[in-house]
C-alpha cells in the first residue's frame, strides 16, 4: 500500500486484518502509531498513541480517517475518551468528530470505574474545514439547556389555575419543556392544548427564571407566560387530558405553601401580586442588580 502523506508526517501499513488496519506514523522519526479498529461491517474506532503534540496528532487522525471513509468504505467512526483528557478530546473535536455523549462507568480502569466521552463522525458528515462542519462541530460541544415554558392563568379572584399531574404530588403551572427546534411561546401554547384542549392566548411575558439542578433535573431555563384573567367558569370548559393532567383547580396565593413545589411557592404570590412586570428571577428568586 502506498504511505498516507502529509508534508513531512507518513502514515505507512504495518498490519491490516479482518479486525484492524494498523499505521506506523513518522515525523522524520517514528512518533507512534494510529488504528482503525473495525467494530461492524462499515463501522469503526479510531485509537491512537502518538508523541508529537496535538498538531501532529490531528494530522495523522485526520489521514487515517480519509483513509477509512475513502478506501475501507467505512459509514461510522468512532473516537472513545477519557472526559479528563481534554487535549485527546481537542483532536477528535478538529478532526471532525461531533461530541455524542457519556457513557457512564463504560471504562475500568486500575479498578476504578471511569466515564467514556464518544465522538462520532459519518461520511456524509460536512468536514471541519467547512463552516457547517465546523458549526456542527461546536454545537456538540458547548451545553445545551433545557427550556421551559409554563404558563400563569389567573381568576378575577386573584386565584391562579393549577394542574393536579399523574408523576408527582405538586400542582404544576399549565405547560412544559420547549421541544427542540420549537420557540418557547409555541411551546407553551402546545402543552396548553395537549393538556387542557385548549391554548389560551399569551399576553406576554411575566417571568424569567433559572432553575438550579434538583431532584435529578440539571438546572434549566424557564418562561413563564402570562395567560391573562379569566371568569372563574374557564374552568368548566377545559378538559384535562386525563393521561398527564388529572384534575385542573383555582387557588389563592396564600393557599399555596405545601401544595406547589418550594420554587413555586416563593414566585407565584409575588407573580401574582405584580403581573403588569418583569419578574427576573434566579431559582425563584428576584435578582437584584
Amino acid at each position: 500500500m502506498t504511505p498516507l502523506i502529509d508534508g513531512d508526517l507518513t502514515l505507512r501499513l504495518s498490519r491490516q486484518d479482518t479486525h484492524a488496519v494498523v499505521f506506523d506514523v513518522e515525523n522524520g522519526k517514528p512518533v507512534g502509531t494510529v488504528e482503525l479498529r473495525r467494530t461492524t461491517q462499515d463501522a469503526g474506532l479510531v485509537v491512537w498513541a502518538l508523541d508529537g503534540g496535538q498538531e501532529l496528532a490531528l494530522r495523522a487522525v485526520r489521514l487515517a480517517t480519509e483513509y477509512a471513509f475513502g478506501e475501507l468504505g467505512f459509514e461510522r467512526l468512532q473516537v472513545e475518551v477519557d472526559p479528563e483528557l481534554h487535549s485527546t478530546a481537542r483532536v477528535a473535536i478538529r478532526s471532525g468528530f461531533r461530541r455524542e455523549g457519556i457513557l457512564r462507568g463504560a471504562a475500568l480502569v486500575d479498578g476504578e470505574r471511569r466515564d467514556v466521552a464518544i465522538y462520532g463522525m459519518r461520511v456524509d458528515d460536512p468536514r471541519p474545514n467547512t463552516v457547517t462542519g465546523w458549526t456542527a462541530l461546536m454545537d456538540s460541544t458547548l451545553p445545551k439547556k433545557r427550556v421551559i415554558a409554563h404558563v400563569v392563568v389567573r381568576d378575577t379572584a386573584g386565584r391562579v389555575l393549577l394542574c393536579q399531574v399523574s408523576y408527582k404530588k405538586d400542582l404544576e403551572l399549565p405547560g412544559g419543556v420547549v421541544e427542540p427546534d420549537e420557540d418557547p411561546a409555541t411551546g407553551a401554547s402546545r402543552e396548553m392544548q395537549e393538556e387542557m384542549g385548549t391554548a389560551l392566548p399569551l399576553l406576554g411575558v411575566l417571568a424569567i427564571d433559572w432553575l438550579p439542578r434538583w431532584e435529578g433535573w440539571g438546572d434549566a431555563v424557564e418562561i413563564l407566560y402570562d395567560g391573562g384573567v379569566h371568569d372563574p367558569s374557564l374552568i368548566d370548559e377545559l378538559q384535562p387530558d386525563g393521561f398527564e393532567i388529572r384534575a385542573l383547580s383555582w387557588h389563592a396565593p396564600e393557599e399555596l405553601e405545601g401544595l406547589v413545589s418550594p420554587l413555586n411557592a416563593r414566585r407565584l404570590p409575588m407573580l401574582l401580586a405584580a403581573p403588569n412586570q418583569l419578574h427576573n428571577l434566579r431559582a425563584g428568586v428576584p435578582i437584584i442588580s
